[in-house]
């Protein structure tokens, strides 16, 4: 894959062959940022589990104490004095299902996360072809199949995110933007990794962490040494 030449300076300054400690790696992901947007940094973390199993699935949220810079736009299927306390919360949008088609049939999708109580989850699931494929199926791991809409809300609004493993069994995750100091960035990483370990499987054997990186939008990956976390 052929890069800029903006990307190729930045890629200078990381050493390929170094597993980095965090601080290090956060300096360098913001001294690599070279976009004229404010990028977003992610972590990449490679799970030694099978996550083709299901007792070595690794899925869950949590709230990063910084958030991610993003707003987030929340959807929530409630009923009754529910959809009040989801409007309290800050939801953005509310309903029920007066939505489906909406959804289904108007292609509406501006919302980046979806709640529900688990008495609509059968009205939810008639979306499950269209929000599945995008992962804004409501689960009840991720905390987003719950009675406690407002607290739901709230967190999401806070800096929740969810995380789950990919077919390679690779995290991805926002940590955060480049405009943040190293320490809200650091911490955010920390949270999240901490996450991860409480996560592990009791099925899950040998090295758990196999690699850790992170990037932003338009640089290139800095590896990031796991032992603090193993």
């Amino acid at each position: 894959m052929k890069h800029g030449k903006k990307y190729n300076e930045a890629a200078k300054l990381v050493d390929r062959t170094t597993q980095y400690e965090v601080a290090d790696a956060v300096a360098l992901v913001k001294k690599t940022a070279v976009a004229k947007f404010d990028e977003t940094v992610e972590a990449h973390v490679r799970l030694g589990v099978d996550g083709r199993h299901a007792d070595q699935q690794v899925r869950g949220a949590v709230v990063l104490p910084h958030g991610t810079g993003k707003q987030v736009r929340v959807l929530v299927f409630a009923k009754g004095d529910k959809l009040s306390e989801a409007e309290a919360a800050g939801a953005d949008h509310v309903g029920g299902e007066e939505l489906i088609p909406k959804i289904q049939n108007d292609g509406w999708f501006e919302f980046d996360v979806v709640v529900a109580t688990p008495d609509m989850m059968g009205v939810v699931g008639r979306l499950g072809r269209v929000l599945g494929p995008k992962g804004l199926m409501p689960n009840p791991k991720a905390g987003t199949v719950t009675m406690d809409v407002g607290k739901a809300v709230e967190d999401i609004k806070a800096g929740k995110i969810e995380y789950r493993l990919d077919k390679a069994n690779i995290i991805h995750c926002p940590i955060g933007r480049t405009s943040f100091s190293e320490e809200q960035l650091t911490e955010n990483f920390d949270t999240l990794m901490d996450a991860l370990v409480k996560a592990r499987p009791a099925s899950a054997k040998g090295q758990y962490f196999k690699s850790v990186t992170i990037a932003n939008t338009m640089g290139p990956g800095i590896k990031v040494s796991p032992v603090k976390y193993a």
